[in-house]
């Protein structure tokens, strides 16, 4: 089986446009949540925050973050992998 791209595997196994699910982790410190969301909505040049949820661990220190913004293609799928990758604090994303 040879091996996919991002790109075509996130179209082949997506619908676009339609919604995406990211979900990152990473430490409360630096408004780590904060950042995530703007990092989205920055990437889709939005003026308003994308839906997102936060879970915080029992102990408090780190949080799930978890935004489903509508996005009209696998490149801005990307995109927002990209920039979310670049934030400190950042422990995993999925």
């Amino acid at each position: 089986m040879s091996e996919m791209l991002p790109r075509e595997l996130l179209e082949a196994t997506h619908r676009f446009p339609g919604k995406f699910l990211f979900k990152a982790i990473g430490r409360t410190e630096d408004e780590f949540a904060v950042r995530v969301v703007a990092a989205v909505r920055e990437a889709l040049s939005h003026d308003f925050d994308p839906p997102h949820e936060l879970r915080h661990t029992s102990g408090g220190r780190h949080v799930a973050v978890s935004v489903e913004p509508w996005v009209e293609s696998s490149e801005q799928v990307l995109v927002i992998y990209a920039r979310i990758r670049e934030l400190p604090g950042l422990v995993m994303l999925l």
